[in-house]
């Protein structure tokens, strides 16, 4: 196990005790009422489907078929389910909350959303929202069915300052380059911003369930027929989802459409899944030096790739 597993799961894990204590996850009742969270929950099941079965709710729930049958049977003898003969299936039963099962619920959705709504309102507003948010990331998360797709946009207000904050964090972090590289992408992009020409350059952020996961700038480099690819950077937490050729892929095909002839991009040696990306995009090494800068020695690279229409072998 790396540190960077052990380190996730002990911060799911705290969360996980953070957040079933706050709620009251932990009493043996929930809410003050005579039912567990589990017997909650296949009572919650039960209000919201028509004639299930227990097998149904068991599959919902993740819960063992004798625990979802001894729940029943406890619910029956208090009058709060009946059950009734599938007409389909014999050996099924259909079940249905009693009028005091339904009654039942509502006092303990009730409770619920009181219970809920009172830690709400215990939070300021900024916390409160952030919350949600959180919570909202969540829920799509674990319900999520296929892998989660990137989105490529053009830039809004407060894109260029995260894009020079959220760079000069990761290679901090990742590489203990200094404050000199927040000043060199700062630059960068504000003249991108003051000289900006929709006519030759572009901008793409890449976003991730309503994150900013990576960017890339397409800009004139003032040299005819050439363009640059500046910037490019994908968030840790979506490396290997395919952003980064995203991103890549976006500025080759605007550059042909813009009729530039070559694109040019200055690297680093370090930055070694970059350059990879950059060699599976057609890019090759044109000239490498040595330098010092961002607090280390380091090796710059420029790679290029041509942009003209390639002559078929034996035509003029």
């Amino acid at each position: 196990m790396t540190r960077s597993r052990e380190h996730d799961i002990a911060a799911l894990r705290a969360f996980n005790r953070t957040y079933t204590a706050r709620i009251g996850l932990l009493k043996s009742r929930l809410d003050g009422s005579p039912f567990t969270l589990s017997e909650a929950r296949v009572l919650y099941e039960l209000a919201h489907r028509i004639d299930p079965t227990a097998a149904e709710i068991a599959r919902t729930l993740g819960l063992d078929r004798a625990q979802i049958s001894r729940t029943l049977k406890r619910f029956v003898h208090r009058g709060l389910v009946e059950t009734r003969e599938d007409p389909r299936h014999g050996r099924n039963q259909l079940l249905a909350l009693t009028d005091a099962g339904q009654a039942t619920y509502v006092a303990l959705e009730n409770n619920t959303r009181e219970g809920i709504g009172a830690l709400l309102d215990g939070l300021a507003p900024t916390r409160r929202e952030s919350l949600l948010a959180a919570a909202s990331t969540i829920t799509q998360l674990f319900e999520a069915e296929l892998p989660p797709t990137a989105r490529l946009r053009d830039p809004k207000p407060g894109d260029l300052g995260w894009v020079i904050h959220r760079q000069a964090v990761l290679y901090a972090e990742e590489y203990a380059w200094n404050s000199d590289y927040e000043a060199l992408a700062a630059g960068i992009l504000s003249r991108f911003h003051a000289t900006f020409n929709p006519d030759r350059e572009s901008a793409w952020i890449a976003e991730l369930d309503g994150q900013i996961v990576g960017s890339v700038f397409l800009v004139d480099s003032g040299q005819p027929g050439v363009a640059k690819l500046r910037l490019l950077y994908v968030e840790p937490a979506a490396r290997g989802m395919g952003v980064g050729g995203m991103l890549v892929t976006a500025c080759i095909e605007r550059a042909r459409q813009l009729a530039y002839g070559r694109l040019e991009l200055w690297t680093n040696s370090v930055l070694v899944d970059a350059r990879r990306l950059y060699q599976r995009a057609g890019f090759t090494l044109v000239d490498e030096a040595p330098h010092t800068s961002f607090g280390h020695d380091l090796v710059g690279q420029t790679w290029s790739l041509d942009l003209l229409p390639q002559v078929a072998q034996g035509q003029a």
